[in-house]
């Protein structure tokens, strides 16, 4: 079953219409209310269900998600015209995300709210409350969540401006966007249990793991992203995500890998909250099976340095205390010049401190997911934007980015919520006079006012570095050192991360 989403927008005009061919959704609480809706796209995907409250079978694997976007004079597939909100088949608010979102985010959107429409259908008018919670886990293939996005950049001149950053390449930050709600898609369609009698399962993101920038992504060649579960634990779900394109000069030989991305995402019950298990993975390929290899030991690791954590004070603790002292004492050191002694201090380098910049914003509810929370792929989105700006301001040239190195999804945030987002250049890495590193640290902060409080939601972590024509040319990069402990801390804890001092 294919259901096809198109809308179409007058770019001279702030009044946009939603058309459909056959499928109508919730545009407003109000039954006669007409909203406007985003800027043009048509986004067709297999993986879209018919919400008129009949159950088809489950879509097609591995089906790309095509995204395109033309200026029409307001007709659809269906050759329909504008939407009555007072009409159409109304389906609970929370199941529509904002308008807000891109092209891409909106298919996607489609692709998983469907699942959810589907369920609620079939089941009573409880929703649910009255919904039973899944209780045999399946065991699926990677090839059952398998999905893909294409991108027709090359002949679609709006979607290739919606994604054109000020350089001609893709922007990274609205890419982001892409990628959460890609593997939020992803995860949804693994949890499904193919039973519209039990409650879907919540999933949230809950990090992001090296994910890499192995080449310039083009804004005038076609581009697709595809990817699938590689690992699941009892609640967890690993996925990996590649962005692929083509080589300007058509070479076959060549890689056509242009990013690649790992997402954890977690389950939880629509009704406790508590975590909930989710369908065993088998994989099929050596690939999967490589992957799926991979991301356990990975995975046995993190839970083994936990434990050795726990118990570090009893096996050679206070040692490894005192070796952390000498590493806050010798990162410190150079700080302290530039507060005892400033005029003495090296020109080659900088106080963390004057390397921060911040920005704020209210959550909007044009920002939220399916389930009324702000969509995590906005929050990146905001992050890697000031993150961009920070090196930009750091280094004095365009930056290059290169991967995101982590991100760490603590708390959700909500539909209101005061948000601060705090960035600055955490270190550098200047090894390698041919690729110098800005390693810079972006951390969000939900703020309330009213009771004078501020809560840490997201910590993000990204690397840039610069382009050789700017090294050419003499450019240098400054060190980063810390003027109090908490700093120093905050950059030992971020190098033992990244496996800097292993």
């Amino acid at each position: 079953m294919t259901t096809r989403l198109t809308a179409t927008s007058l770019l001279s005009r702030s009044l946009l219409r939603r058309v459909t061919s056959g499928t109508r959704y919730p545009l407003s609480l109000e039954p006669s209310a007409r909203i406007p809706q985003s800027p043009s796209r048509t986004a067709s995907s297999t993986s879209s269900g018919d919400p008129t409250g009949q159950e088809p079978p489950l879509p097609a694997m591995d089906s790309p998600i095509k995204v395109v976007s033309h200026i029409g004079g307001g007709r659809g597939a269906g050759g329909g015209g504008a939407i009555d909100a007072g009409r159409s088949a109304r389906k609970p608010l929370s199941l529509w995300p904002g308008m807000y979102h891109s092209p891409v985010t909106n298919a996607l959107w489609e692709a998983r709210s469907s699942i959810f429409e589907r369920m609620m259908d079939a089941g009573n008018a409880g929703g649910d409350q009255n919904q039973r919670p899944q209780t045999e886990l399946l065991t699926k293939t990677p090839a059952q969540s398998r999905t893909s996005i294409v991108y027709k950049f090359a002949s679609d001149d709006i979607l290739r401006e919606q994604y054109r950053d000020p350089w001609n390449e893709v922007r990274i930050g609205k890419l982001l966007e892409d990628l959460d709600a890609l593997a939020g898609t992803i995860a949804v369609k693994h949890c499904s249990d193919e039973d519209s009698t039990t409650r879907p399962l919540l999933v949230v993101t809950a990090s992001v793991d090296k994910m890499v920038l192995k080449k310039p992504i083009r804004v005038d060649a076609d581009l697709n992203i595809a990817g699938a579960v590689t690992y699941v634990g009892r609640s967890s779900i690993d996925i990996q995500i590649e962005v692929t394109q083509v080589d300007q000069d058509g070479d076959a030989q060549s890689d056509p890998t242009a990013l690649t991305a790992n997402f954890t995402f977690v389950a939880r019950d629509s009704i406790t909250g508590k975590s909930a298990p989710v369908n065993r993975l088998s994989p099929e390929t050596e690939k999967e099976k490589q992957l799926f290899g991979e991301r356990e030991a990975r995975d046995k690791l993190r839970k083994r340095k936990r434990e050795e954590q726990k118990g570090g004070l009893e096996n050679g603790g206070i040692h490894k205390l005192h070796a952390e002292a000498e590493r806050l004492n010798m990162l410190l050191a150079e700080g302290r010049v530039f507060s005892d002694f400033p005029a003495l201090a090296d020109r080659d380098s900088i106080l963390l401190r004057d390397t921060r910049l911040e920005n704020s914003l209210i959550c909007q509810p044009q920002q939220r997911n399916l389930h009324g929370r702000i969509f995590g792929g906005f929050l990146m989105h905001r992050a890697f934007e000031l993150a961009f700006s920070t090196a930009y301001a750091f280094v004095g040239q365009r930056p290059c980015f290169l991967e995101v190195d982590h991100v760490d999804f603590l708390k959700p945030v909500d539909v209101g919520d005061f948000l601060r987002f705090k960035s600055c250049v955490l270190y550098t890495q200047l090894d390698n006079p041919q690729q110098p590193l800005v390693n810079v640290e972006v951390v969000a902060h939900v703020t309330r006012p009213e009771l004078r409080k501020t809560e840490v939601s997201n910590t993000f972590h990204f690397t840039f570095t610069v382009s050789n024509d700017a090294l050419k040319n003499g450019l240098k990069i400054r060190n980063v050192v810390p003027s109090t402990e908490e700093e120093a801390r905050l950059i030992l804890e971020r190098m033992d991360a990244d496996g800097l001092f292993d």
